[in-house]
This record gives C-alpha cells, structure tokens and sequence, in this order.
C-alpha cells in the first residue's frame, strides 16, 4: 500500500487529490490545482475564433509544440501560469514536484460556487504537468473535465488504513500508538508501558518483541492459547487421535467414537510433530540456502558478463583497428605505385617529345639545306652531291617509320584494382561462435604420384579421402622457405592442384596441405618432401632448362617455336622474360641472331619480375643488361651505361648469358667469346632470364647447356 502513494498524490501541489478531475491525456489534477495552472491564450488560438474561421477542431484541441513553448521558463522547462493575463506579473511559488504556480493578482471575489463552477478566464489554456499536452478549455470550463470518484474511493480507504494506527494495550487513560508487540504476552505497548510492564530482564528477557504490524499479523494467524473441542466446546483438547489425526478430548473418548482408536498424549505427539517439522524444515533450509548461493552465482555472473563484455568489445575494436590500419598501409602502397606509374609515363612521353623534336629539325634542315641545293644552277656541281642527298633523303625518310610516329605510351593508366573479394570477405566477417555449428572438412591427402620437380618449380596434387561427407570450400597449399624455415601460403582456392615457380635450385621443400569451409580449417596432411634441380656432382652446376614466358611479355611480343623464338611488332623495344628464376647456382643459356636489319640494339641479360616491359632492357633499376648493335656494346643498369666494347652482332650470332650466383656476377660472350668484362657484381636475389628487342630483330633460346669450359675450369681453380 505505501507503494501506492505516489499514484495518489497532485502532481501539482503534492498533497492527495481533492475532488480529482481527469484530462483528456488520463492523467489526474486536483481542481483548485487546475485553476492555478490556468493559462490565457490569445484570441486568435480560442475555439471560438477557430470555429469562426472554418477550422474543423474539438472542443480540446492540443496547441502545437512551438505555442507552448511561448509559456515555458528557462529555468524549469515547463511553466504554467493561473489567474488572467495579468497573472505573470505575480511573484510565483513553486509545488513540490519543480511545477510553478501563480497565484492570481487579486483575491477572487466572494462566491457561493464551488471551484469548479466559477468562472474560468476566457480563452484559457491548461497544461498537463506530467505529458506536457496542452488543450483550450471550451465555454464549460473545468466542467467539462470529469471527476475521478474511483480515485477518491482508493484514497479514502488509503488514508482509513493509515489512521487505524495500533494502539497500546496498558495505558489508563488516551491509548499511545503502540511501538511493540510481545509475541509471548500477546500484548501491545507503547515506549512508557513496555519500560514500566515489560522490563528487558530476568524472565522476560526472553520475550520476543517485533513491531505491532507483524504482531497483529501473528496474531491473526497463531491459534488460540488453548484450543477447545469442535464437538464439545467447553472441553478442552487433552488426547491425540492417531489414527484420525486430531486433538480430541476425553468425553470424545467416552462416548465411544474413538474408543477403539489409538490415542497418545497431546503433549507427546506436539513435540514428536514439532521435531518432524524441523526436520522437514532442515531440508527447505538447505535448499533456501543453495538458492541464496546461486543468487550470489547469478549476480557474479552479471559482473562477469559486464567485465567480458568490455575486454570482447576492446578485442573487437582493436582487431578492426587493424584491419583499419592494414587497409591504410595498403592503401598507401597502392598510392605510390599510381604515382611511380605517373611518373614513368610522363618521362616516356617527354622522352619521346625530345626525341620527335631533335629528329624534325634534323629533317627539316635537311629539307632547307635541299630546297637551297636544287635552286644550284651548276650542273656538275648538283651532280656531285645529289647522289648522296638523295640516299640521306630516303635514309631520314626511312627513319620516320610508322612506329616513330606512335606515341610509345597510352594516357590510359593500365591498373585496376579489384576490391570486390575483399568487400564479400568485408561483409562475410562475423563472429565464428554464430554459425551454423557443421563440422570441419576432413584432412586433404597428398596424391603422392602425381607431385613432382622439374628445375626450380614444384607441382602438388591433392584430394578429400574417398569416405569425406563433408564438403570443402576450398584449399591452402603451404612451403616453407627451403632452409627449414617458417612456412608460408602459395595458394588459397578451391583447385586440388597446383605449381609454384620460383624455387631455389638445390634445395629441399616441405609442402602441406589444408581444407577449409564456413566452419573452420581442417588439420594439417602429412608433410611432403620435395628436392629441385638435380646437381652435377663434377661442376657443382645446376642446368635448367626453360622456355620464354608469354604470360609475362609485352602485348607486342610475338612467340612461336614453343616459345623459344621470339620478336616483335612495334618499332621500339619490349621486353620478354624467361619462365624460370634463378636464386643459386651457376647458369648459363645462349641466343642465336636469326633476323638483324636496320642495325637495331637488342639487350640481352636478367631481370626482375616487376621489371618495366615497355622499354629497353636496363632502362630501370629491375634489370642489368648488354645492349649491343653492328659495331660495339654497352652494358646498362638503371639507365646507367658502362664498359662500352667494340665487337657487334649480325645474323646468325650467338649471344652467352652466364649467371653466377655463387659469385654474384653476370658475364656476357659474343660468338663463344667473353664481351668485355665481368658486367655486374653482387646481383643477389631472384633473376629471369629477359631480352628486349623491337621488330627488326629475331632471336631463338637455347637452354639446358653447360657453361664455357674456360669459366668451369676457374671455378674449379678458385
């Protein structure tokens, strides 16, 4: 019940509703209180006005929100103003839940009506203090609101259950509300009483005082001190049936009704019960304890939850993070790369616009120095040089070829970035512990017939084991580095073969394999060895054999011979690389002319492969390289040349690559013999063979061959 006064007090003056009318919104005020918080408004927003203007509204229509904001105050949010329109200069009092109120500027007059009957202000506008909804009284007034006669009912009762108060039991004269109750002497006291009647001492020490509520609530549920027959009510209770279960007395034992029934002795039985009960009550106890334990687990469990709450969403916002910042770096790199392709293509261009601009005024002042020759008038002396202008003529003619002419570079960037995998992964990211729960793939088994080496590639083949059930999404194939390293992932997809290029030669492999679906990851198979590119034992040498890589030359390459002969279509140089890399050992491959003309400067040598393809060989840092045309050669890296050497090409020579990794060097030949010196030293890292020609030139691989015998005979030297 005490939880229920809130519910019975105004919201306006604090006290309990007196004559309380409900609002339209079902909220409740008292009527004095409905009055002080009558608001005028003006008459262009009464009912009548609206009425006359055609507005269809009801008799409480609600003002819009920004009209009543016209009535609120800064410091409490919400005013409501009584009286008429003089009222808010009246100083104004505060009720006790923040609502002002203002009382009228005058005393109302003397009247013999009831709150609810005298006039109201016209136009007067109320607020509902607790939903804030505001509404224009009509011309009946507060009349028009209904009164609350249930409320007043509960109120009425609320207040009669306070009232009855306890009162004490020993005091002569005006009983004193009692503050105890002895539960032993079934007696209430006040403070005075219970000091003078109830001492806490000697035999009363063990009286058990509670409060006069729960005493009265004791008292109306314990039986009476002594208990009288129901058949014989002036007999008291003396036997216990037991066969009827029940107090009885001795006239009930006399006349026969329990005669032949056992009896015990009421005293007996009430402790044998008594001692039954605790018992009973011992085993209520423990479970009343156990549920007070698992209260203390719950609300330990709340915490804990809050806790792992906090560390899951750090976790969470930290791997995020990362990915965030991942994505950044990523983001970044990509970034440098479009600027680094900005670059390249702009120096092209400018290359080309120097180029175009130094070949025009050589041809243009040959053109003028004709013109002038022609106007020569002298015969013989025209005839001695025409010859020779003539042939310069066609030859700078000639020159300007068709490629010449083409712009060497597009304005189109080639790049495109391919985010649509990582978006699906973006949108696919969930919490594992979510999913369907399915089981993981079954572990790959490695094909071990079909896995095998050739040079410095390795090819592996895998399957599910013939009874799996479980479908797999895909596979991660892993090698370590070749030293026994960490291993590391060469393919993800959903293929159960695959080949990786790019070994080291002489060097030993560990390859696995895994499945994988929306579950999780299957375990690891078994570990394969693997061994690439047998030894010569005599020269320590490793002898590859290898073609020319389509998959990574220019568009303007052309290969045929199983791409071992290549050339070109385009006037400038492309560059083709070699399907092998090399990261060790001795390596040697040779190049046969079978098309020169117009003494063109082809570049033979090695090269990275990120290397530029649409430039001379050694026009980059990618590549280290020997240019060579009719008469004599260079050797060029970062567009850096060196070591120029007479000696040229024609059709039919033989051009010797000879790699070095053991040394770190790079030496050329020409016709079986060495060009220059040793070109480059401490070339360290993975080199593909490369060539750079244009459509003047065609040249033909040979592979798989030993190196020159004077260099195997130094290696064995040094």
């Amino acid at each position: 019940m005490e939880e229920m006064e809130e519910e019975l007090k105004c919201p306006v003056c604090g006290s309990f509703y007196r004559e309380p009318i409900i609002l339209p919104c079902s909220h409740n005020l008292c009527q004095a209180c409905a009055r002080n918080i009558l608001v005028q408004t003006p008459e262009s927003e009464s009912p009548q006005s609206r009425r006359a203007s055609g507005s269809g509204v009801s008799d409480y229509d609600y003002l819009d929100l920004d009209k009543m904001s016209l009535y609120s105050e800064a410091d409490s949010g919400y005013g409501s103003y009584g009286g008429f329109a003089s009222a808010p200069t009246t100083p104004c009092q505060k009720s006790p839940n923040g609502v002002r109120v203002f009382p009228p500027a005058m005393p109302p007059p003397a009247t013999h009506l009831s709150p609810a009957l005298a006039p109201v202000p016209r136009n007067s506008c109320i607020t509902c203090p607790q939903c804030h909804r505001s509404l224009i009284l009509d011309d009946r007034g507060l009349r028009g609101f209904p009164k609350n006669r249930v409320l007043e009912g509960v109120i009425d009762r609320y207040q009669q259950s306070k009232a009855a108060a306890l009162k004490c039991q020993l005091c002569e004269k005006a009983p004193k509300e009692a503050t105890v109750m002895c539960e032993q002497c079934d007696v209430f006291y006040c403070d005075p009483c219970r000091l003078r009647c109830h001492p806490p001492r000697g035999p009363l020490a063990k009286h058990r005082l509670v409060p006069p509520a729960q005493g009265r609530v004791s008292r109306r549920l314990s039986p009476r001190k002594v208990s009288t027959c129901t058949d014989h009510e002036l007999e008291n209770h003396s036997m216990y049936c037991v066969q009827c279960k029940m107090p009885v007395c001795y006239q009930c034992l006399e006349e026969g009704k329990h005669s032949s029934h056992e009896v015990k002795a009421l005293g007996a039985m009430w402790k044998l019960h008594k001692s039954q009960l605790s018992q009973a009550l011992n085993g209520l106890s423990d479970r009343a304890k156990e549920a007070k334990e698992f209260l203390v687990q719950l609300r330990n469990m709340v915490q804990q939850i809050q806790e792992n709450s906090v560390e899951f969403e750090a976790c969470l916002v930290a791997q995020c993070d990362a990915l965030i910042d991942a994505l950044n770096r990523r983001k970044a790199q990509l970034l440098a790369r479009v600027n680094k392709e900005h670059e390249h293509k702009l120096k092209v261009v400018r290359d080309q616009i120097s180029h175009c601009t130094v070949k025009l005024r050589q041809t243009t002042g040959l053109m003028e120095y004709c013109l002038e020759v022609i106007k020569e008038n002298d015969p013989s002396g025209f005839l001695q040089i025409s010859d020779a202008l003539i042939r310069r003529v066609h030859l700078t003619e000639d020159q300007w070829g068709k490629g010449t002419l083409t712009p060497r570079m597009t304005t189109d960037f080639d790049l495109s970035l391919d985010n649509s995998p990582l978006l699906q992964s973006i949108h696919q990211l969930d919490f594992v512990q979510v999913k369907a729960s399915s089981p993981v793939p079954a572990t790959p088994i490695l094909q071990l017939e079909e896995c095998c080496t050739h040079n410095n590639s390795a090819t592996l083949s895998w399957k599910q084991p013939p009874l799996s059930t479980v479908p797999a999404d895909g596979y991660i194939l892993e090698l370590d580095d070749g030293n026994g390293g960490q291993f590391r992932e060469v393919y993800v997809g959903k293929e159960t073969m695959c080949t990786v290029d790019g070994l080291h030669f002489n060097s030993t492999y560990n390859a696995r394999v895994k499945a994988f679906n929306k579950t999780g990851v299957s375990p690891y198979s078994k570990t394969l060895v693997l061994q690439t590119s047998e030894v010569d034992i005599k020269k320590l040498l490793a002898v590859a054999w290898f073609a020319f890589d389509p998959g990574s030359a220019h568009s303007d390459i052309i290969l045929s011979n199983d791409n071992l002969t290549v050339t070109c279509s385009s006037y400038d140089d492309r560059v083709v690389l070699g399907k092998t890399g090399f990261s060790k050992g001795v390596h040697y491959w040779e190049l046969t002319v079978d098309r020169y003309d117009n003494h063109p400067d082809p570049a033979f040598g090695v090269a990275r492969m990120d290397v530029m393809k649409d430039v001379m060989l050694g026009k980059d840092d990618k590549a280290w390289a020997m240019y060579v045309d009719n008469n004599r050669s260079w050797f060029m890296h970062n567009n850096s040349h060196t070591n120029r050497t007479e000696g040229g090409i024609a059709k039919g020579a033989t051009i010797g690559v000879l790699l070095d990794l053991n040394r770190k060097n790079l030496t050329f030949f020409i016709n079986d013999e060495q060009q220059g010196p040793i070109a480059f030293d401490n070339v360290e890292g993975l080199f593909f063979p490369a060539v750079s020609l244009n459509r003047n030139v065609q040249v033909t691989l040979h592979t798989g061959l030993p190196v020159p015998d004077f260099y195997s005979s130094r290696a064995s030297i040094a």
